[in-house]
C-alpha cells in the first residue's frame, strides 16, 4: 500500500482517481490547487503525486518545480492537453510520467503500478550484503545504496533519471536506441518515445556533467542512440 496525493482542482476527478487507487489499497490524500499539495506534503510522507496541469492560485507546473527542490517522488502530471509541447513542458520542471484528459482508470492505475515499482526499487531501505557499485571517470552509481555521485559529490535524481543512468552504466559502452530506453525503463512498447527520452537525457547531462554542451560520460551516437563512455 502506497500513500498517493491526488491534486487537481475538479473535485469530481479527485474523487473518481481516488475511488480507482483505494480499490487498489493505497491511502490516498486530496489537494485542490498548488498550494495546498504543497502544505500536504509538508506534513506527510507521500509516496506518489497526480496533480493537474491547470489550476488556480498555483499551477501543476509551478507546484512541481517547487516540489522538486526537495522531493524526489514519483510525479504524474495530468493535462488536458495532448500536444507535445505540453508533454515535453511537464517532464522539463520535473515529471516523470504524464496521462492525458480524458484517460482511462486502466491507463492511469497501470502508471501508477509503473512509478511505484521503480520507486521502490530505488528505495534506499532496502539493504544487500554485496555492493553493486558502477564507476566510469568520476561517475560513481551505487545501486545498493541508491546513490550517485561525480567527483565525490552526491547527486538527486529522479526515480526515472535514476533508472535510465543505470540501464547505461552497467552497460558501459553499450549503445541503447530510444525505444531500448524506453522499453527497459517503461516496461512497455515505445510509441513516439523520442521527446520523452531526449527531456530525460538533458536532465541526467545537466546533473552529471560539467559542461551538458560537450559531455563527458552521457554521449550520443548520432542516429543510433545513447551511451554511457566507458573511461
Amino acid at each position: 500500500m502506497a500513500t498517493i496525493l491526488v491534486c487537481d482542482d475538479d473535485k469530481d476527478i479527485v474523487e473518481a482517481i481516488s475511488i480507482y487507487l483505494e480499490q487498489e489499497g493505497h491511502q490516498i490524500l486530496k489537494a485542490y490547487d498548488g498550494q495546498q499539495a504543497l502544505l500536504v506534503l509538508q506534513k506527510n510522507e507521500v509516496d506518489l503525486l497526480i496533480i493537474d496541469v491547470m489550476m488556480p492560485k498555483l499551477d501543476g507546473i509551478r507546484a512541481t518545480l517547487k516540489i522538486r527542490e526537495e522531493h524526489s517522488l514519483p510525479i504524474i502530471i495530468l493535462s488536458a492537453k495532448s500536444e507535445d509541447a505540453d508533454k515535453i513542458l511537464g517532464l522539463n520542471v520535473g515529471a516523470d510520467d504524464y496521462v492525458t484528459k480524458p484517460f482511462s482508470p486502466l491507463e492511469l492505475i497501470a502508471r501508477v503500478r509503473s512509478q511505484l515499482r521503480r520507486y521502490t526499487q530505488l528505495g534506499a531501505a532496502v539493504s544487500c550484503e554485496s555492493q553493486h557499485i558502477y564507476t566510469t571517470g568520476g561517475l560513481t552509481v551505487n545501486d545498493d545504496q541508491k546513490e550517485v555521485q561525480v567527483d565525490g559529490e552526491a547527486l538527486r535524481l529522479t526515480p526515472i533519471e535514476y533508472n535510465i543512468l543505470l540501464l547505461l552504466i552497467k552497460n558501459q559502452g553499450r549503445v541503447f536506441s530510444i525505444n531500448q530506453i524506453y522499453e527497459n525503463i517503461w516496461n512497455e512498447e515505445a510509441i513516439a518515445a523520442d521527446n520523452t527520452i531526449a527531456v530525460h537525457i538533458r536532465h541526467i547531462r545537466e546533473k552529471i556533467e560539467i559542461n551538458p554542451k560537450e559531455p563527458r560520460y552521457l554521449k550520443v551516437v548520432w542516429g543510433l542512440g545513447y551511451k554511457i563512455e566507458k573511461l
